[in-house]
This record gives C-alpha cells, structure tokens and sequence, in this order.
C-alpha cells in the first residue's frame, strides 16, 4: 500500500461514472452515517481501488465490489484510510475484472464546525438556536462527506438521497423527484445530475423560506434565507433571473439543470459557492434589505450573483483539468461578472469599479514573494494557497487586456467555440488559448504565456524626446528592487486627444515610436504642450511611469477634465504605487494629489482616499509633527465633494453619488474635521431614539459610527456602549459588519 502514499494525485486503475450516495445527517447529535455505490469502470490490472476520503469512519464490511454481468462478489481483504494523504487505500485479495462494476461503501461522518466538508451551521428561530447542515467541498473536501474520486478531472453524474427530519427544507443540485414522510423523519430522493466534479455537489438541510421566479424559458430559480427574510432575497433572485437569460445568449449554450437555488448560509467561511444548480452564499452576499442595506451592499449582491453564474458555465460546465488552472475558473468568472452587471446596471459605471480588482492584482503581484498565476499543484494541501488576488484578480485583469487587445465580439465568438467544444468535460489554460487564437489570427498563446507562467508585470517607462516616444520595460517590485521578468505588453496611449489612440505590442526592453502624425502643422510647439497618456482606459496589467515633462502635461490634463475617470484612476495607482517603490518623491505624488481636489467620480475618490489613508499611516510613524498639515491638507482635498454631495440623498442621484457620500463622511470623520464629527453625532443620538429616522440612512451610518468611535476614550465610553447596543439588536449581517469595522481609523 506504501506505493499509494504521498502521490499529487491518484492512481488511474479506475474511474468513476455514477455516485449513488444517500446520507443521514443527525442534527441534535451533530453526526451523519451514509452510503455510496460507485459505478467504475477498471481499466487496468489491478488488486487495488484507491480514492479519496478524510474524517471519516469506514465500515470494512461494507466494502465490495461487484463486477457487472457477473455474480461474483469481491470483498475488501484490508481497508486503510491514510489521513494524512486523504486516500482511502482498498485491497482485494484478487485482480479485479476489467469492465464496468460497483463498489459499495458505508460509513459515518461528524458535522464538523470547520466550514467546510459536510458541517453544522447555526441559526435562531423563535428565539431557540437550531443547526442546519450544510456542504463545502471546493476545492478537495467532498472526501470528507463521502469517499470519492476527489478530483475535478473525475467527473462523474450523482444520484443523491436524504434522510433527514420531516419538517426541514433538503436540498441538493438537482430537484426532488420524490419525498417520503415516515414519522419524524423523511426520505428525499433527487433526480440524476448531469456528469459534474465532485467539489460542485451540494446538500444543504434546515428551516427555510423562499422566494421563486421563472426565467424567460423555464427555468425555476429559487432564493432560500432563514424564515422572515425573504424579502430580502428578491434583489437577488431578479439578478439571478436576468443573468441567466444573458448568459445563455453570452455563451451561446443554455444554463444546463432544469432549476437554480440560491440559498444564504449564516456561518460560511468564503463569499459564495457555485455548487450546480445550488449555490451557497454568505448572508451579506446574497441579502438586500431595501431599508437598511447601503448602495454598496446592493452593489455587492449584483456582482457576487453574477459571478457565482458564470460559473454555471464557465467551471461546472466546462471544468478545469486540476487545480493549476484554478485562475481559469476564477479569474475569468470574476471578469464576466462585471459585464454582466454593466450590462445589468449600465447607471453602475462598474468598468470603472474594476479597476479595484486589478489595483489589488498588481498590488499582491508587485511582492518578490507572489506566485504565476498559473501553479504547480502537487498536493491537496497545497489548492488553498492558490485562492487569492492573483488567481481572482489578476486572472481577470488579464483576461480583460486579452479581450480589449482582440475585440469584444471576436472574444464573445471564440468563447463560445471554446465552452461548446469542452462542453461537459475538462479544459486547460491552452485550451481556451487555442480556441481564442484560432478565433482571432492573434499569437494568443506565446502572448498570454508571459502573464500566467511567470509571476510579476511590468512597469513601463516612457519618455519624449525629438516628436518621439520612448518606451522602455522593466518589472514592477514593490520593494524598488530589480526584478529580470519581461512581458509581450499590449500597450495602448493617445496624444491630446482619444481620438488619437495608438497600439502596438512593447515585446522588447524598449522601443521608440514616432508620434508626429499626432500633431497638426499649426502645433509648432509639437508635443511638447500635448498631455499623453498610456495604457487608455487601464485595460493592460500594467504601471506607467512617465518623465518629468509628460507628468506634468497629465497633471494639467487632470486639473482640465481631459481623461476619462478610468485614466485619471490609473494615473493616481501608478503612482502612489511608483512613490511606494521608492521610484517617485512623495511630494510629486502629493502634487498630483492636489490635482483631484475637484473630483468626483466615485471610483476616483475611493481610491484617493484609500490612499489617504495609507499616507497617513506612513507619515504619523514617520513625521508625527507633520500630521496636523498633513490632516489639514486631506480634509481641504475632499470638502469640494463632500460639500457637492452633502449629508442628505438629492432626488434622482445616482447609485454612486449614494456610495461616495458614504466613504467622503468617514474618511472626513476619520480625519477628525470637526464639522463632520458634530453632524454625524448629531445624526447618530436621531438614529439610537428612532432606528428608521431618515437623518441616518445606510448608506452614511459607517461615517456616524467612526465618528462615534473616533471620540470614544477610556473615560468616555457612552458612544461604544450605544454602538454596541445596536449590534446586539440588530439580526442584519451588512449592519453588523458596519459596525465592526467602525474602529478603523488613522493612527493619529
């Protein structure tokens, strides 16, 4: 048995087909016990079956394999679970028949309290705390609900049973073909899956409400939260709707199980889970409360729903071959989630909100200690690692640079070709490259392989001289130190004008270019007096560094109101992040700062002031006797704003006019202006005598609740006593999670 141990991945002597799996969870006692009849087909010689399995109890018994059109049945000789490695090792004492067969598997199982596996959640109903059962089995954790072959590559269809207590809600992928009730308990029994990985099956049990509609061509979606909550889940549950029926034109391929259930889960240790036909969500992922629910909150909910759809295609439908792909499942759902929610709520400006994706990619991907986006897996211990910024967010930052540099509709077609082809089965990363650069004419494959096989990107630096441009490339480290990788880069930059955009791909160190044909005759002082910027509209992974003349024609662009809300963004990241790296002076970036003072696209000043923030960190540590100029000087960049938006919501404004008036209070009240304080106390004492006074709505409580805290002290604790009154009183995650991160504030 030793030759099984410490492998990345399990032997191929036999693959699975069909699951037949009914289990029995025991919710008071917190245990469940099942059973599994696994069709398999052996396709080599072999005494042994090796699968996954972990925390579990297996019946040795219970163990035998039963060879299709033979009446012979083999019993298991010895039966080891390896824990350390997952795998459940079987010994026949001989070979098996090659051909299809059976392998039958008791066993018992604890609810654990990890999240993950098949474990207990808890909630209140009535005022007495119950548990429901839930599963999460992304990325190798099924082995822990039953034995299986733990792999996504393993695909197989699964017939699932319950038993479970007669009055709770059970449910599973796929919907219930029939329910017995006999006394106390009842037996549900749910249609056949279509093939699918084991980490996307599902199984949820406990008190349920919810909320139904139908898709334009009948498909049952279903938003299940705990009881007195649904109406909660019908911002969701239209999102859904409508998001089904887009990507079906999208992808060119129809949603694949006959219903989707969505359901909200109190305790859930990630966001969201795209289990087939019934995704998993963290409560403040999946509810809106229209009255206590900020612009943010609805904002979160839209893309969180339309990511965990994609990936009803992109990743159940067509699924990676092994976890080294991950950033393809997840890069990519990130990505569509955002056209679908442009396409959703075009009022959202949300292309512009992307760029917090990438800003979080390139912040993680700049440390000399990140990783490829694609990694080597050779353990499942290993998977874990790999959820992070670079598989999400760079993942879908370079998908977006992909899909700017081809053209949308040549992407949507190619993409297309790609899900039809693998449809139903598995796919690697050069897969979807081939089908993109068969599609396009494009070297897809030799471009796209310098962003995911290596880690890092570029900086490029670009300077004028004599009507030229010169370009040069360099890996970004956000330590200042010198880093060798260099990238096949898709660099897009326009001259006075976006109508004067040019492209090419920087596959050197550097490059020149000749940009006279930007300029008119008449323009005797040429460029010179034209602003250029680089990477439009921040579609590439990339930095810009410009010389001292060209950052000053920028400035006076932004000052102007010349660039587009996306530019002035990546204008301002690149260089915090360049004055970060020891590349820039901080008084140049304090220069450019002072540019913004009449700003007020959301996206634009989240950022400004996300990075307000970390200056003030850096400085209060470094120069504390600077920090009232400093403090002085932040609060004069956002009264412009803040006196624009004002306390109180304007008839007709926009979503994100209601999310900036949010994040200018608090970083004024962070900030200690004492206007900001006064009003926000002032609105916060109307709040605690009357929780539906309209002087506190949502979307401005955050400011009021750091400004509590910002004047609470050891002997004056008032403020933190109220707070913590209203996070005891209220039952809603999002304002729980308000008030938690009130403490936050600059270290001044």
């Amino acid at each position: 048995m030793d030759q099984f141990k410490k492998q990345p991945r399990l032997p191929k002597f036999a693959i699975p087909k069909r699951y037949d799996i009914r289990l029995k969870p025991d919710l008071s006692a917190c245990k469940f016990a099942g059973t599994v009849s696994i069709d398999l087909d052996i396709v080599a010689g072999t005494r042994f079956i090796v699968l996954n399995a972990a925390d579990l109890s297996i019946n040795p018994g219970s163990v035998c394999f039963s060879p299709r059109n033979s009446s012979k049945v083999f019993e298991a000789s010895e039966v080891e679970l390896v824990e350390e490695d997952e795998i459940l090792v079987l010994d026949f004492a001989e070979t098996l028949p090659l051909g299809l067969g059976v392998l039958a598997i008791g066993f018992e199982g604890v609810l654990n309290d990890r999240m993950k596996g098949f474990y207990r959640s808890t909630y209140e109903h009535n005022g007495e705390k119950k548990n429901m059962a839930v599963t999460q089995f992304e990325p190798a954790d099924a082995r822990r609900c039953f034995p299986c072959w733990d792999e996504p590559a393993c695909k197989a269809t699964f017939k699932i049973t319950l038993d479970v207590p007669s009055e709770l809600v059970a449910l599973s992928n796929m919907p219930v073909v029939e329910e017995k009730v006999n006394g106390p308990l009842k037996t549900v029994s749910y249609q056949e899956s279509p093939i699918m990985s084991t980490y996307l099956v599902a199984v949820v049990v406990g008190l349920f409400d919810y909320v139904e509609d139908h898709t334009s061509d009948g498909i049952k979606v279903q938003v299940y939260c705990q009881v007195g909550k649904t109406t909660q889940g019908k911002f969701a549950l239209n999102v859904a709707v409508r998001t089904l029926e887009l990507y079906k034109e999208y992808f060119a391929v129809p949603y694949a199980l006959p219903k989707l259930d969505m359901i909200a889960i109190p305790d859930f240790a990630a966001g969201a889970m795209e289990n087939y036909g019934l995704v998993t969500y963290r409560e403040t992922a999946l509810l809106y409360d229209e009255q206590h629910s900020a612009a943010a909150n609805k904002q979160r909910v839209a893309t969180v729903v339309a990511h965990e759809l994609a990936h009803q295609w992109f990743g159940n439908l067509v699924t990676m071959e092994w976890w080294t792909h991950l950033w393809l499942n997840e890069g990519f759902a990130t990505w569509v989630s955002y056209l679908a929610t442009d396409y959703l709520f075009p009022e959202w400006k949300i292309w512009t909100q992307f760029l917090d994706e990438s800003t979080d990619g390139l912040r993680l991907d700049g440390l000399a200690e990140s990783h490829p986006i694609e990694v080597e897996i050779n353990h499942a211990g290993e998977i874990d690692e790999i959820f992070d910024a670079i598989s999400y967010r760079k993942g879908a930052s370079v998908i977006r640079m992909l899909q700017s540099y081809l053209g949308a509709e040549c992407f949507q077609r190619s993409l297309a070709s790609y899900i039809k082809k693998h449809a139903c089965s598995n796919a690697k990363t050069e897969d979807l490259w081939a089908a993109l650069e068969e599609g396009s004419g494009e070297p897809v494959n030799k471009l796209m392989n310098t962003w995911t096989k290596q880690k890092g990107y570029p900086v490029v630096s670009v300077k004028v001289k004599d009507q030229k441009l010169e370009f040069e490339q360099s890996q970004f480290l956000s330590s200042g130190c010198h880093g060798d990788g260099q990238w096949i880069v898709p660099v897009t930059f326009c001259c006075g004008s976006y109508d004067k955009k040019k492209s090419f791909l920087l596959q050197t160190k550097s490059e020149t270019h000749d940009v006279k044909e930007f300029f008119s005759d008449s323009n005797k002082s040429g460029i010179a007096h034209s602003w250029i910027k680089l990477n439009v509209d921040q579609t590439g992974f990339y930095r810009v560094k410009y010389d001292e003349e060209l950052a000053a024609r920028v400035r006076y662009a932004i000052e102007n109101k010349y660039l587009t809300a996306t530019d002035r963004f990546g204008i301002l990241d690149d260089s915090f992040a360049l004055c970060m790296a020891r590349q820039l002076p901080l008084t140049s970036l304090l220069t450019l700062m002072g540019a913004y003072r009449e700003e007020l696209e959301y996206t634009v000043l989240s950022n400004l002031i996300s990075i307000t923030y970390k200056i003030g960190r850096i400085a209060a540590d470094a120069k504390p006797e600077l920090m009232d100029d400093i403090k002085q000087f932040f609060v004069n960049l956002f009264q412009y704003s803040a006196e624009k938006l004002g306390w109180d919501a304007k008839q007709g404004e926009s979503h994100l006019d209601a999310m900036l008036r949010g994040e200018i209070l608090t970083a004024l009240a962070m900030l200690g202006h004492e206007e900001t304080l006064t009003e926000a106390m002032r609105r916060f004492h109307a709040f605690l005598n009357d929780r539906n006074s309209p002087l506190l709505p949502p979307d401005i409580r955050k400011a009021a609740y750091v400004a509590v805290m910002q004047q609470v002290n050891s002997s004056d604790r008032a403020g933190f006593e109220s707070l913590l009154r209203v996070y005891r009183e209220t039952d809603l995650s999002q304002e729980k999670t308000r008030i938690l991160g009130s403490d936050k504030s600059l270290p001044l």
